[in-house]
C-alpha cells in the first residue's frame, strides 16, 4: 500500500477539489495574484499560504459546506464590519459554498494586509 502523495503546490492543492470547489479556489488565487503580484506561494499548515515582505498575507482553504479565509486578526479586525454577516473565528471568515464568493471584499483584505506587510518590513529597516 502506497502512502498518498503529499500537496506541494496550490494547484495540486486546488485540484484534489470538485470543479466547482477548484472554480471558487480559483478566484481566490486570482484575487492574490492580482492584488499582491509580489507575493510567494506555497503550502503551509496544508493550505495555500502567500506571504509579502516576509509575513504571512492570507491562507485559505476549502471544507465542505464553506471556504475558510484567513487574513490573520489584522485583516479580520479592519475589515469588521464588512464580516460581519459571515461566520468568523478567530482569525478566520467562513465563506459558504452557497452563497457567492465576496470578490470585491477579498480583494479589499488582500491589499489591506499587502501594505500592511510592506509598512512593518520598512519600519524594521529604518529601526537596523
Amino acid at each position: 500500500m502506497s502512502l498518498p502523495h503529499p500537496i506541494l503546490t496550490v494547484a495540486q492543492y486546488i485540484e484534489q477539489f470538485p470543479k466547482e470547489v477548484q472554480s471558487r479556489l480559483h478566484r481566490i488565487r486570482e484575487i492574490v495574484v492580482k492584488n499582491a503580484p509580489e507575493a510567494t506561494e506555497s503550502i503551509s499548515y496544508g493550505m495555500p499560504a502567500y506571504k509579502t515582505h516576509g509575513k504571512v498575507l492570507i491562507y485559505f482553504a476549502a471544507f465542505k459546506n464553506h471556504i475558510g479565509f484567513y487574513a490573520t486578526p489584522s485583516g479580520h479586525s479592519a475589515f469588521r464590519k464588512e464580516l460581519a454577516d459571515y461566520k468568523q473565528g478567530k482569525g478566520s471568515v467562513q465563506f459558504a459554498m452557497n452563497e457567492p464568493l465576496p470578490v470585491e471584499l477579498i480583494s479589499k483584505i488582500v491589499i489591506f494586509r499587502s501594505v500592511e506587510n510592506k509598512r512593518i518590513s520598512m519600519s524594521k529597516k529604518n529601526i537596523q
